[in-house]
């Protein structure tokens, strides 16, 4: 494979962009730095098909990026191979409002053969190539200039890596016949939803016991808050405030601005200054939230029942051994909140009640949670039995 010299002008990444954009595939990776920012800031780019590879360097002056990005957003003749690429997607999409499409996920796959719910990189070059990642450059500070070519070397290798085991992950795949299930999946993480910052729903990922429409509507007006200071002043959400402290401001809203010098986690400045004034002004604005933005309650408790979260251990057992049985990672067949739902009753919007998850699992769950399923042991092994063979 010919590696070639960090890419810092136009011209060269255009021309290999063009080149690229005839492969079958290319393989994708990324170097950021995000622990002082809201933006992750990007510092590397690495991609390569099966003949060549090359280290980007979107920091250098001038340096103009649209070629790379249509190839990975605009091309579809292409597919983009990432290993766990969740964040390397999010910078893409931070770029252009679009995911790179079509794509695959070697860890995703790895799941589909077997090895584990999330093999590591480093572990998937051990066992396929039988090479030992030297991970010595793993915490460079990648936006630092110049780097070096130790650094340029080990951030190469995780796409030229790449480039040799995904099509031995392919060939696995289509000779297990396995390949077609990842396809739902692959379409999930290339959804441009999972990686929109909606400042509106913020709150939701932050943790609080009330459910009081009050309380949540001022939790609401606080995340929306916190969420635009980070954007505008690219500080990670934490810098700004925690998220113990929009629980506490909602459960306990100050009166007046002057109130802020006694909450715990926020600078007593904020009881006269600018910041203080828009929190202030965001908790003013603050409404109750509807009944129909009321997160769930949590289904182990009142609607689920005793009973049915017995129902529901015994789907998880059920899971496990269909896993072990045809080797596959359980958390591909179904999620455990997919099997509280099941255990409750509910059987429409289940994804593993649809293809080839009710095939590989979904139809013995129905089975089970319908009293013609149980479980044995023969020969020391638990296994199922159907219930009219007794």
């Amino acid at each position: 494979m010919h590696i070639h010299d960090l890419i810092t002008d136009s011209a060269a990444l255009a021309n290999l962009c063009a080149r690229l954009g005839n492969a079958p595939f290319v393989c994708v990776d990324t170097e950021f730095m995000r622990e002082n920012s809201y933006w992750p800031e990007l510092c590397l780019i690495q991609i390569a098909d099966s003949e060549e590879a090359a280290a980007i360097d979107p920091m250098a002056p001038g340096i103009d990026l649209a070629p790379l990005l249509d190839l990975l957003t605009v091309n579809e003749d292409v597919l983009k191979v990432f290993h766990a690429g969740g964040q390397d997607i999010e910078i893409v999409y931070n770029l252009t409002g679009k995911t790179p499409h079509p794509l695959f996920d070697t860890q995703v796959a790895a799941m589909a053969l077997g090895m584990g719910e999330q093999i590591g990189y480093q572990n998937l070059v051990e066992t396929y190539l039988g090479i030992a990642v030297d991970k010595g450059a793993r915490f460079t500070d990648w936006s630092r200039r110049p780097l070096d070519a130790r650094q340029i070397e080990y951030a190469i290798g995780d796409v030229t890596h790449l480039s040799v085991i995904f099509p031995k992950m392919l060939a696995r795949l289509r000779k297990t016949g396995r390949g077609a299930w990842l396809d739902q999946e692959m379409e999930r993480i290339a959804d441009p939803e999972n990686y929109r910052n909606d400042p509106d729903a913020a709150w939701r990922r932050v943790r609080i016991a009330s459910r009081k429409p009050e309380v949540l509507g001022r939790l609401k007006a606080l995340a929306r808050w916190r969420e635009l200071e980070a954007q505008d002043k690219n500080l990670p959400r934490g810098r700004i405030a925690k998220d113990e402290t929009l629980a506490d401001l909602a459960g306990n809203p100050p009166k007046k601005q002057a109130d802020l010098a006694r909450v715990r986690g926020l600078s007593a400045t904020w009881a006269q200054n600018d910041i203080g004034a828009r929190l202030m002004t965001a908790l003013g604005e603050a409404r109750p939230l509807r009944t129909d933005e009321l997160p769930p309650r949590d289904d182990r408790k009142p609607g689920l029942g005793k009973e049915g979260a017995l129902v529901a251990d015994l789907l998880k057992l059920l899971l496990k051994i269909r896993a072990r049985d045809i080797d596959v990672a359980a958390k591909l067949l179904a999620r455990t909140e997919e099997l509280e739902a099941l255990a409750a009753g509910q059987r429409e919007g289940l994804a593993m009640l649809e293809g080839w998850r009710y095939e590989q699992f979904g139809h013995e769950a129905l089975a089970l949670v319908e009293g013609r399923l149980g479980f044995a042991v023969k020969d020391g092994k638990l296994q199922m039995t159907r219930a009219e063979e007794d």
